[in-house]
């Protein structure tokens, strides 16, 4: 990378960290303390609170995208980040659970995912940026690592309160990076065409990958409906399940760094990524089998390995969406891509938990392992991309065409 790749996925990859660490600490406590709240003996509202957030999120994202197309990225970065912060701020100070719920869904309404990822396109070069996408999915999965261990000794000392106010102080340190850190946005070509939706929805790959991180992050929420009571049942307190989440992160990290980037580069993009389809369909197979009766030991297992195939397919993603689309039109494709990741998270949560009420976590699993194979299908004829000409290159074709 060079100077200003790292600066830029330095500093972007703070932001999806800081950004995220708020949010992560807030929800394995979520459902504990929203329940003192007025109102808050009713698990339907609970439920909405938590729920909302990924709703207005999904409904917002490609909005944010197409207005980072045509204003640019920073101001509607700075823009969604100060509704965040606004929205953490108004469920701080929240006293009913009606209240929690209107500030968990202004939260939802900075949908800002797509602008960034946008931005960190825009300044990085196809050939890294597989790289500075996984620098910005391992911030993310160790903030939530993090937040296994903090959330409950934060929560106990602040309250849940504290913890928003914690989170909306995050979101105004991220204006910080993205004003004084992050790089300026490259220069755009005059008379280039603002993205529209239909340029985006008409392509086969870009589909395709969408379709995916749906699945994705359904099975991925789905998955933890049921794992936390797996752990129980084997026989790990719920104050220690951090001590086989932790370490199956940090470990899968150093796999997906040995494996995802040589191969890239060597021309093996296509295989990984079907061959980490295929590991995660494997994992839920495997959940299946043990499900009866769990150990610690399968547990951690299977989700190291999971935590193997999530990474490279969190850090490719991305990386071939923002690839594959028109650069006029990033911001549209990056901002339905994340539509689609946060309605997998609303799916995941929704039926995830119908399932585990219906059929038990046996058919939960069952059920996860079929939408992988239906995503391994639909991936199938994938082509890895193309690299594009860098902007430097565009110019100097142009100068020498003039």
């Amino acid at each position: 990378m060079t100077a200003t790749e790292r600066r830029a996925s330095g500093s972007l990859a703070a932001i999806f960290a800081a950004r995220m660490l708020g949010l992560f600490l807030v929800l394995p406590v979520f459902a504990l303390e929203a329940a003192r709240y007025p109102g808050g003996d009713d698990p339907t509202l609970i439920g909405l609170a938590m729920g909302i957030y990924g709703l207005t999120q999904g409904i917002l994202q490609i909005p944010f995208g197409l207005a980072s197309d045509r204003f640019g990225r920073k101001r509607v970065i700075i823009l969604g980040l100060v509704v965040f912060a606004l929205g953490s701020f108004l469920a701080a100070a929240a006293p009913t659970l009606g209240w929690l719920i209107a500030g968990r869904s202004l939260q939802g309404a900075g949908a800002v995912s797509a602008a960034v990822t946008a931005l960190l396109a825009d300044q990085t070069r196809d050939e890294v940026r597989t790289k500075a996408m996984a620098l910005v999915g391992a911030s993310i999965g160790l903030m939530f690592a993090l937040s296994l261990v903090a959330a409950p000794m934060l929560a106990a000392s602040i309250g849940l309160s504290g913890l928003f106010w914690v989170t909306g102080g995050l979101a105004l340190a991220c204006i910080a990076i993205v004003a004084w850190w992050t790089p300026p946005e490259p220069i755009q070509h005059k008379n280039v065409p603002r993205g529209k939706l239909a340029d985006v929805l008409t392509d086969a790959g870009l589909l395709r990958l969408d379709v995916g991180v749906f699945v994705l992050h359904a099975v991925q929420l789905a998955m933890w409906v049921a794992i936390p009571a797996l752990m129980v049942q084997a026989g790990l307190a719920k104050a220690d399940h951090w001590h086989v989440y932790l370490p199956a992160v940090l470990a899968s990290f150093v796999v997906m760094g040995a494996t995802l980037f040589p191969l890239e580069r060597r021309g093996y993009l296509r295989a990984v990524f079907l061959g980490s389809v295929g590991v995660v369909a494997l994992v839920q197979v495997g959940l299946l089998l043990v499900a009866g009766q769990p150990s610690v030991w399968a547990l951690a297992v299977l989700l190291f390995v999971f935590f193997c195939g999530f990474n490279v397919l969190e850090a490719s993603q991305p990386s071939m969406a923002s690839r594959i689309a028109p650069p006029h039109a990033r911001g549209a494709a990056l901002g339905v891509y994340n539509t689609l990741q946060s309605l997998g998270f609303f799916a995941g949560g929704a039926v995830g938990g119908w399932l585990t009420k219906n059929a038990g976590a046996q058919g939960l699993f069952a059920a996860c392992a079929g939408l992988m194979l239906v995503w391994l299908v639909v991936a199938w004829p994938m082509r890895a991309p193309r690299a594009r000409p860098s902007a430097e290159e565009v110019l100097a074709d142009e100068a020498q065409a003039t």
